[in-house]
């Protein structure tokens, strides 16, 4: 589970402030709306931008947390599988849409749901550990 806002991990004798998951989750389900509908983003293009961004800034914030709480070795199942979200999303972050709404919208999308499964992921890894 993730510290309250607010809260510091320790990290190897460093101050870590933890992802700030809960932020996180509502972005993406602010770029997927409900259920993942199609029609879910609204058409203005300088909010998909505005979208776009900020997705791109938490993935680069939770990236490397999951990578660290799997850390050097992966244990188990769950850990191969968080890293290959993580080199799904790396991959995905690599990607420039066709600067048309439809593709901008349809790229935020994608980042969104990496966004959301990463959570998922860090979240599952950090259960019950007290250093997050």
């Amino acid at each position: 589970m993730t510290a309250p806002s607010g809260e510091l991990a320790r990290t190897a004798g460093t101050d870590v402030h933890p992802p700030d998951i809960e932020t996180m989750r509502a972005t993406a389900a602010r770029a997927l709306g409900p259920d993942d509908g199609p029609d879910a983003l609204p058409p203005g293009s300088e909010e998909i931008e505005i979208l776009d961004s900020t997705l791109r800034g938490q993935l680069a914030l939770i990236l490397p947390e999951v990578e660290r709480a799997v850390g050097p070795r992966p244990k188990d199942v769950q850990a191969y599988c968080a890293l290959a979200c993580v080199g799904e999303a790396r991959r995905k972050l690599t990607v420039t849409p066709r600067p048309v709404l439809d593709a901008r919208v349809a790229h935020a999308r994608r980042l969104a749901r990496s966004l959301a499964a990463l959570c998922d992921h860090y979240e599952r890894i950090n259960a019950g550990t007290a250093s997050h």
